[in-house]
């Protein structure tokens, strides 16, 4: 009978039973064998040990880290949400290594677009100092302090900010999609290092672009009297599956009587090489019509040889000056049909390639601050990027109801710029917003105008940009979910076995260890936040429906129309079982309190097990 524990995903495990899947014969006595697996792949142990490889004191630690079994939870906070029973967003307080890792089960592979700001480690702005024994006596600790800095005086300066960007972006790959990217931004201070991280985590091959950001126009008095006006946002995707486009304006195409039903385009004829680099391709191309001779350009010769253009012309593709009157051409031109550049392209038809040249309307950093003030009359927040930086972004590869993550949320502009975004082109776009709830400054204006810490800026912000873009919609498009489920870490709501070494003749803590461990849940958590641990560790998505739901007098959850049903009520017998059992669920969860007793347990695991339902206890 398998039982629920308090644990994350097992990333460590569910990677090893990957492997062995696929390499059985590399595995003995359950132990990898890593020169067989090497071997299997080609690659040879050599005596060689210099190797070019990114390494820094506490690399293999944070990876151990990131791999560590959480023993949190997440726990919804209905009062501070908005339209919690409805909506598709989520905004989760918390350190988000601990939540990263409480995401992968649920969302592992799910999301199409990370986007994240994180600190830039400039020397005054707060670093996350990761406890590897106890995360989350870490986290608690450092929710109850104001801002740290990361001076250049410390020795490890550059080693803090990468054993904190190496876990999480280790965790944050999981989540993407094949087709998934993320888009990182960063300043000069760390541009290298995240270069190489990123390399290492999600590989050279997956590097997209470099893209340049003006983020003001005023000049900064810097060392070395140059002003840097620029940040940096490096794009990496998961695989070679992803591809950038914006949606633009359909090409023009052309439909004349000479080629019914094939709407076409032209493109030019010649390429950017001389007649030494392509020597095939210089000759002169007679029209076989008129005759006329179009000589080669010794700097930009034909891009087709002269066999290919018989093929061409034969095929109607070639176009010369004159054969329609409303083309002005000066040389020959190559035909495109519509109905190849729509199969070439697939799903993305009408849209064009992205350009790591952003245009002005994408706005600099005091766009973000003037929206902020517009929302909060106030500068509550430093430094926020604008929204149509981030809509551009999401422009640039989400659709509908694709999932966007952004886990150092900071203000939520990835909030406001997803909800802003489906307002405009009707997508159902839902985002997940983690930030560590780090406590505002008591001479900040956000203290002064009431936030205690930025989770409070943030949630409100969303509050505040969900109502302004509803007032500018018209009632046809009011579908755009400005809602949000706020959910916060915390430790798990079931007792976790306290595994401390007691003195051989300590009896009585070893029994009053097991007295307490009777009831796996802890009396102070409701079923809520138990349903909702459930969720996580059953690997359903945090905006699962959940319907309670009257079976034979007994309160069931439903989650998901019947996919899983979680009972929690005392006293279920067999017979309660058995009316779950006829909703044809895949899983049903229960906790062992609340069995009437031990035969109702087995007779469950029995009935069951028969009918192929998943039974899991608590």
């Amino acid at each position: 009978m398998d039982k629920l524990d308090g644990l994350s995903m097992d990333i460590e495990a569910a990677n090893k039973d990957k492997l062995e899947s696929v390499f059985p014969e590399c595995f003995t006595e359950g132990r990898l064998d890593i020169d067989k697996l090497l071997s299997l792949c080609g690659e040879y142990i050599t005596d060689d040990f210099e190797k070019y490889e990114f390494k820094w004191k506490g690399k293999s630690e944070c990876l151990r880290l990131a791999q560590k079994r959480s023993t949190a939870t997440l726990r919804p906070c209905p009062e501070e949400s908005v339209n919690f029973d409805a909506t598709q967003n989520l905004y989760i307080e918390g350190d988000n290594l601990e939540v990263l890792k409480l995401l992968q089960k649920s969302y592992f592979r799910k999301v199409k677009m990370i986007y994240i700001d994180p600190p830039y480690n400039t020397g005054n702005d707060f670093v996350y100092e990761d406890d590897f024994k106890d995360p989350l006596a870490r986290y608690k600790e450092v929710t109850q302090q104001t801002t740290k800095s990361n001076p250049e005086t410390m020795g490890r300066y550059h080693t803090n900010w990468l054993n904190m960007m190496y876990p999480r972006l280790r965790l944050a790959a999981n989540l993407l999609r094949d087709d998934g990217v993320i888009f990182i931004s960063i300043d000069d201070n760390e541009a290298t290092n995240l270069k190489k991280i990123c390399d290492d985590i999600f590989g050279e091959e997956n590097f997209v672009a470099q893209i340049p950001w003006r983020k003001r126009t005023a000049k900064s008095d810097v060392p070395f009297g140059v002003s840097q006006d620029y940040e940096w946002i490096f794009c990496y995707a998961k695989t070679s599956e992803f591809i950038a486009s914006v949606e633009g304006k359909e090409r023009k195409y052309y439909e004349t009587e000479d080629c019914p039903n094939r709407p076409w385009r032209f493109h030019d004829l010649t390429t950017q090489r001389t007649i030494q680099e392509r020597p095939n391709s210089n000759y002169t191309m007679i029209n076989p019509k008129t005759k006329e001779e179009y000589p080669v350009n010794p700097l930009r010769c034909w891009a087709v040889t002269i066999d290919t253009f018989q093929q061409y012309y034969d095929e109607g593709r070639i176009i010369f000056p004159g054969d329609y009157d409303f083309l002005d051409i000066s040389k020959p031109v190559f035909r495109y049909w519509k109905s190849d550049d729509m199969e070439k392209a697939g799903e993305n038809f009408g849209r064009i390639a992205v350009s790591t040249k952003l245009t002005d309307d994408i706005g600099m950093s005091q766009d973000g601050t003037k929206e902020i003030a517009a929302l909060f009359d106030n500068k509550v927040f430093s430094y926020p990027k604008p929204t149509n930086l981030i809509k551009f972004l999401l422009n640039t590869n989400t659709k509908e109801t694709d999932i966007i993550l952004d886990f150092f949320s900071g203000s939520a502009t990835t909030a406001h710029a997803v909800m802003q975004l489906n307002a405009e082109d009707g997508g159902n776009r839902r985002f997940i917003m983690v930030q560590l709830p780090e406590v505002c400054g008591e001479k900040s204006e956000a203290f002064k105008a009431g936030y205690k810490n930025i989770c409070e800026i943030g949630k409100e912000r969303i509050r505040r940009a969900g109502n302004k873009i509803l007032e500018n919609l018209n009632e046809d498009a009011l579908h755009v979910d400005i809602g949000f489920k706020v959910f916060k870490l915390d430790t798990s709501n079931l007792k976790l076995w306290d595994d401390t070494p007691v003195a051989e003749d300590d009896i009585e803590t070893l029994l009053s260890r097991m007295e307490g461990h009777i009831d796996g849940v802890k009396p102070d958590r409701s079923d809520e936040d138990l349903i909702y641990e459930i969720l996580l560790k059953m690997g359903y998505p945090l905006t699962s429906s959940v319907v309670a739901l009257d079976v034979n007098g007994a309160m069931v959850y439903s989650v998901d129309n019947h996919d899983m049903l979680i009972c929690l009520q005392a006293n279920i017998t067999t017979e309660h079982i058995e009316s779950m059992a006829s909703l044809a669920p895949k899983k049903i969860v229960v906790a062992e309190r609340t069995l009437a007793d031990n035969s109702a347990m087995s007779n469950a695991y029995y009935l069951l097990e028969n009918r192929g339902i998943e039974l899991k206890i608590i």
